[in-house]
Formats: C-alpha cells, structure tokens, sequence
C-alpha cells in the first residue's frame, strides 16, 4: 500500500508540470494565482518536494481539475482534458478554459419550461461579454430587460445587478467570456472601407 502511494505522489510532479505548460502559464504566474512560492512550485514539478493537501488544493484550482484528477493521473497517457460540466440552480456550466487568471470562458445551458425561476439579480466584481447560441435567452441588465436571439450578444460590467434565464419554454445556451478582475474583451476587426463616390459619365 506504501508503495502505491509513493508512485502516486510521485507521479504528481510531472502532472503539474505538464498541466503549467500545457495552459502556457509561467510559475510567476502559478505563484500569483495560488500563493505558493516559485521555489516551491518548482521543487514540487521536479519531485525534490513531497506535496500535500495545502499545496494540491490550490494548484487544483488554479489548474481546473479536481484533486482526484491531480493526483491519480499518471506522468503518461491522454494528455487530453477532460471538461466536466457543473450544474448549479438548474443552469449547466461548461468550462472551455483551463487557465489561472485572466479572461474566462464558458459555455451555459439554462432549461426553459413553464415554472421559470423568478428573476433574482446579483452583483460581483468582474466584466462579463455573452453571446447566444440557441433558444431565446433573457438577461436583465441593471433597468434593461432584453431578449437574445441567437448570434446576438451583450456585454455588462457584473457589479450591475443581472440575471440570466430562458425567456420561453425552449431551453437556450449561451457563451460566457468573464474577467473576474474587470477585464475586458476586446473585439479587432478590419479597417474601415470607404465606398468612393460614383463620379458620373
């Protein structure tokens, strides 16, 4: 049993690395994120440091993986990740970013239906940009009421109050881009073309 649990931490090390580089996240930005000292990040990766529960628990969330994902992974295999979606209140959630820090995105799924939830407005700190992609969603803004129809999208400063739902009984699913610390999405397009006048015969 000793044994197996030694390979296990062992094999813990590489995991970490291999999720860091993977998400393209330097150990600065690892320590910023979980507060754990870069000498530590660093002698963890290389197996020097035994980790432990304090350590793992950060690291998994800055990483998004469950701690059993952290651990019982193997220094080899599918480097896929797996995305596993959250269901909360009814809305499902699907991660589509894998990063510590920075602009987040999502993908939700909220179920229509005839009992519709009562609208309950929210605030919290962060910058957030939705963009429909099926069904009719409903988005309450601060004093807006408006419906999204799909390639339609809106962007809100989240310390507004706002709330999501379907807006009939079709269920609707929608992006999510959020900047917990106020981030914004900034959106490049070409330049301008100018249509020349006509000149005439």
């Amino acid at each position: 049993m000793d044994g197996d649990l030694d390979h296990t931490l062992d094999a813990v090390g590489p995991r970490l690395r291999a999720l860091r580089r993977q998400r393209d996240i330097t150990l600065a930005d690892l320590s910023t994120a979980t507060g754990i000292s870069v000498s530590t990040l660093s002698r963890l990766e290389s197996g020097s440091r035994r980790p432990t529960l304090e350590l793992l628990l950060p690291l998994a969330r800055a990483h998004g993986v469950t701690l059993d994902e952290l651990v019982d992974a193997p220094p080899t295999g599918d480097p896929r990740i797996h995305l596993r979606p959250v269901t909360r209140h009814g809305m499902t959630m699907l991660p589509l970013t894998r990063r510590a820090g920075g602009i987040q995105a999502y993908k939700l799924v909220i179920p229509g239906g005839r009992h519709r939830i009562e609208p309950d407005p929210q605030t919290h700190e962060g910058y957030e940009w939705l963009y429909a992609l099926n069904g009719r969603l409903r988005a309450i803004l601060g004093e807006h009421d408006l419906v999204l129809t799909p390639g339609e999208a809106a962007e809100l400063d989240t310390r507004v109050p706002h709330w999501f739902g379907a807006a009939d009984a079709e269920p609707v699913e929608f992006l999510s881009l959020f900047g917990k610390q106020g981030e914004r999405a900034h959106l490049r397009a070409g330049p301008k073309t100018t249509r020349r006048a006509e000149q005439p015969d």
